[in-house]
């Protein structure tokens, strides 16, 4: 995964060939704060400096700087899909909510 982990927040980062630069991207933020820079240290450095200025303005203006998550979201799936998925949850003993949360877990590396 082009992951890295700055001061506890996620950056998803990217090569850039047209500028020859990687470009890191927060997630997770309730606004932007990207950062730029030609190799991984220099990106490291960057990102903590982008994310300070981003923290700070936050805190300047008394906003959250990360976004809330309800834990809730819906998936659309194909039938098929949906009836392999129940089968596999029934087969593993669990239900098909835990199956999946346990299934992407793992795909998100936690």
């Amino acid at each position: 995964m082009n992951l890295m982990k700055i001061n506890k927040i996620n950056a998803v980062i990217k090569y850039d060939p047209e500028i020859e630069m990687f470009r890191g991207e927060f997630v997770g933020l309730n606004g932007g704060a990207d950062f730029y820079a030609k190799d991984i240290e220099s990106l490291k450095k960057e990102g903590a400096i982008s994310l300070k200025v981003f923290l700070d303005a936050c805190k300047k203006r008394n906003i959250e700087p990360k976004k809330k998550y309800s834990g809730k979201f819906n998936v659309r799936v194909h039938s098929n899909l949906h009836a392999n998925i129940a089968s596999a949850a029934m087969a593993e003993g669990k239900s098909l909510n835990q199956w999946i949360v346990d299934t992407l877990e793992h795909a998100a590396h936690i």
